[in-house]
């Protein structure tokens, strides 16, 4: 706090010095304005005649010398004059500054919920303590987020690690455990050890998302769609789904692993999230300056006013509806990240007779204004 004390005096102070220039040169150009005529004047009256009847019947007058003197005093009074004047300003205009200055000091410390709630009048200076209220909720709302993540994540961290605690506690304490009881124990650990191994990568897929876009490739929606399901079609045959796609030239700029991660998760969620008998339907297609991507999917009826909270870090909506506890709540995370670091538009809706209905929309690759 005192470190910055310095710093603020010396911006009175030179605001003070610059408010003094002015009125310093003010004074001086009402004082050209004045003694030039008037010694003109005086330098046109005749030694020994008086100027003219008028002026003589006033009284003797000023002369030039007398004229000149009195000038500088005065100048040399205006010196303090106007550094006074110019430190009271700059001192009147600082003030609320100095005041949204300590407000964010002290938000800054830890009180992210203070705000400098500026009142009227509406002026610049209202509209930076607006500015700044903006910028601390933000990041209040980011620091909250962020709390909740690492707790989530602790959990989810935590669960399969007791699993496996308490898997090889138990065997070990079988006094009576043979070799297929030790390699059934080996083999559900494994199992778990798995599981963590999915999570932790689900985790960096989020992070990386997060962190934003490095380098930008032109690249077509489609074939990435194509790839992807080439992959997910023996998963959605043993579980039922049929997969439906209707591809389209789709051309946009962007990190190649991030989209493909876009696109995976959107199709793992829509068959994760399904029934026997469902089906999994993607659309690519452009539409003037932008290409979209839309997966829709049959599945559980969702309420309307719980989409949005999908997409965020390891919410899920009902996981034991099928007796199941499928995925970590990160898929639709990851592709809110990815859409964001990209500039898409992200626009989800349930429907009616259950399921989602997804669409990615991203600047179309040849648009002038791509970011």
């Amino acid at each position: 706090m005192t470190s910055r004390q310095p710093a603020r005096r010396s911006l009175q102070a030179r605001l003070a010095l610059a408010y003094a220039a002015g009125i310093y040169a003010a004074g001086v150009f009402v004082l050209v304005m004045v003694a030039v005529p008037l010694a003109s004047i005086d330098a046109a009256t005749p030694k020994g005649r008086p100027a003219s009847s008028a002026i003589t019947e006033t009284g003797p007058g000023i002369s030039l010398p007398q004229l000149l003197i009195g000038s500088a005093v005065a100048l040399v009074v205006l010196i303090p004059v106007a550094l006074g004047l110019g430190w009271y300003v700059a001192g009147r205009f600082l003030r609320p500054l100095r005041a949204i200055t300590a407000t964010a000091q002290v938000i800054s410390a830890g009180d992210l919920h203070r705000r400098l709630d500026l009142g009227e009048p509406t002026d610049e200076l209202t509209e930076l303590g607006h500015t700044i209220d903006d910028l601390f909720a933000r990041l209040q709302a980011s620091f909250d987020a962020q709390r909740h993540f690492v707790a989530n994540a602790s959990h989810e961290l935590r669960t399969p690690l007791a699993g496996l605690r308490t898997l090889l506690e138990v065997a070990l304490a079988d006094p009576d455990a043979d070799t297929d009881t030790l390699r059934s124990a080996c083999q559900d650990a494994l199992a778990l050890g798995a599981h963590q191994e999915r999570l932790v990568d689900a985790l960096l897929a989020l992070a990386t998302s997060e962190r934003g876009v490095t380098r930008r490739d032109t690249l077509d929606l489609a074939h990435i769609v194509e790839e992807v399901l080439a992959t997910r079609r023996k998963q959605a045959r043993q579980k039922g789904i049929d997969l439906a796609e209707h591809l389209t030239p789709a051309v946009t700029a962007g990190d190649l692993k991030l989209i493909e991660s876009l696109v995976a998760n959107l199709i793992d969620n829509a068959i994760r999230h399904n029934h026997a008998g469902g089906h999994v339907q993607i659309v690519t297609q452009t539409c003037g300056t932008q290409v979209a991507l839309t997966v829709t999917n049959t599945g559980p009826v969702i309420p309307g006013d719980q989409v949005q909270r999908l997409f965020q870090p390891f919410q899920r909506l009902a996981p034991d509806r099928y007796g199941r506890r499928d995925g970590y709540g990160l898929g639709l995370a990851i592709v809110d990240a990815v859409a964001q670091a990209h500039h898409a538009t992200l626009t989800a809706g349930a429907r009616p007779e259950g399921g989602l209905s997804i669409t990615v929309r991203f600047a179309h690759g040849s648009h002038p204004n791509l970011p």
